[in-house]
């Protein structure tokens, strides 16, 4: 089928790659050179068309040519590009040395651009930035939640011990003979603080009848 016929079907008909929008009609498809819906940019309509491709970090040359037109498998002949960019510049040159000068040079603003691109992709990776994470609503308020559930309980557990040592400290056990020693300790402390005034008093009293 003639790249005319195709272009006119494509243009006027319908095209699952074209994207409307505002400010121009532009390209999905992957091997497109630019990116925008025209005559010369679209690789559907052209037997004869080179674009850039990158994949994982490393750029090839894709080139189609009418003669490969019956082998779907093989359309595309790909080249791989070095990364230095002088070089893969003559290797564009030397297999597209007889294409027209047009697409040539769109070949070369691709190259540059997207190797501008993987420029500032390094130096932004060298870079120390904060990775902001967002948090689910509802775990926010179930964790909310579980902290003042946990907040009253250590209250509670602390009333209750306090007023446990104060219950043993008055004698309302009796004799208790498997109690921590540490909790023990405790009470006899406090126990001792309040005898201390009374021992004092007596001492003062003994000195002050000698005297």
């Amino acid at each position: 089928m003639s790249d005319d016929v195709i272009w006119h079907c494509i243009r006027h008909n319908h095209c699952s790659f074209m994207a409307k929008i505002e400010t121009g009609i532009f390209c999905r498809n992957p091997y497109n050179a630019t990116g925008i819906c025209n005559r010369s940019s679209c690789p559907l309509a052209n037997s004869r068309y080179a674009t850039i491709r990158d994949h994982d970090g490393v750029f090839y040359l894709y080139m189609k040519t009418a003669e490969r037109a019956h082998l779907p498998k093989k359309l595309w002949e790909r080249v791989k590009l070095p990364r230095n960019y002088e070089k893969a510049m003559e290797i564009i040159n030397k297999h597209l040395e007889f294409w027209p000068k047009l697409l040539v040079h769109k070949i070369k603003q691709r190259l540059t651009k997207m190797t501008q691109y993987r420029i500032r992709m390094r130096r932004l990776q060298l870079k120390v930035r904060e990775k902001i994470m967002t948090v689910p609503r509802k775990k926010t308020q179930r964790d909310l939640r579980r902290l003042d559930k946990a907040e009253k309980a250590a209250q509670l557990d602390k009333s209750i011990e306090s007023e446990l040592k104060e219950r043993l400290r008055k004698g309302v056990y009796g004799e208790i003979y498997n109690f921590p020693f540490k909790q023990f300790d405790t009470i006899l402390d406090m126990e001792k603080d309040d005898l201390a005034p009374e021992i004092e008093e007596e001492e003062a009293h003994k000195l002050s009848y000698i005297l």
